[in-house]
């Protein structure tokens, strides 16, 4: 019996305990709908199922290595190439290589350290809900910026609300030491990262691949190593 109930155990995803709340809202939706009308109840009980689908938090295996960078979300590579940081980060005004990772409400949407290293600032900025796949959303829409001081200089990462996104949370804090891939925040429900490079590092993904939060290597100080990196 012990062994039946660890391998369930270890085939359950993890829920983030900031869904609770919202499960706990669908899942009395969904019963009220039921009351009214018995088929409207199964059209809650699936949407109940995708909140819990949507505040999974499953484990990651982050690669070792002070020279690379990390994906801090789950999904689409973007956008790869050079642009200007948030004026709030304090990073300047020169262009960084930024690569940019869009979550759809389908993706994992906990946010995990690209690198390793202290917390210099925390910037959060009110703005709009456009579409966070469009390039101006990285200057008009509502975001966090974390600010990350690491031996290879800044880097920066920007979280960005969506058209659906209405939520930014941060659980870190100023002169906190973090390890890359561990956890630092969470969007509520599709949106975008922004990570922001200093000189040195050269991007190793592509616009339209794939990325896994805290696994998937975006970025490496130097440019690649003899070991050819692949996402999947």
């Amino acid at each position: 019996m012990d062994s039946i109930l660890k391998s369930i155990r270890a085939a359950l995803v993890p829920i983030h305990r900031e869904g609770y709340p919202f499960i706990a809202i669908f899942a009395f939706l969904a019963l009220f709908l039921g009351w009214l009308w018995t088929p409207l109840f199964w059209i809650g009980l699936v949407a109940t199922v995708w909140c819990i689908y949507f505040f999974r938090d499953p484990p990651r295996v982050t690669p070792l290595g002070a020279d690379i960078v990390v994906s801090p979300a789950d999904g689409r590579i973007s956008q790869v190439g050079p642009a200007t940081p948030p004026p709030e980060l304090e990073l300047g005004p020169a262009p960084r290589t930024r690569i940019s990772i869009f979550m759809n409400v389908f993706n994992c949407h906990v946010n995990r350290a690209p690198v390793s290293g202290r917390i210099l600032r925390i910037a959060y900025r009110p703005g709009k809900f456009l579409n966070a796949e469009l390039d101006k959303a990285s200057d008009d829409n509502e975001r966090n910026g974390v600010v990350i001081d690491t031996s290879h200089g800044k880097v920066g990462v920007v979280q960005i609300a969506g058209l659906v996104a209405r939520r930014i949370v941060c659980f870190s804090r100023e002169d906190e030491t973090l390890t890359a891939g561990q956890r630092f925040g969470l969007i509520r429900f599709g949106s975008r990262l922004d990570v922001y490079l200093p000189d040195g590092y050269v991007a190793l993904v592509a616009e339209g691949q794939t990325a896994i939060a805290g696994e998937s290597v975006i970025a490496r100080f130097g440019g690649p190593s003899d070991r050819t990196i692949r996402i999947d």
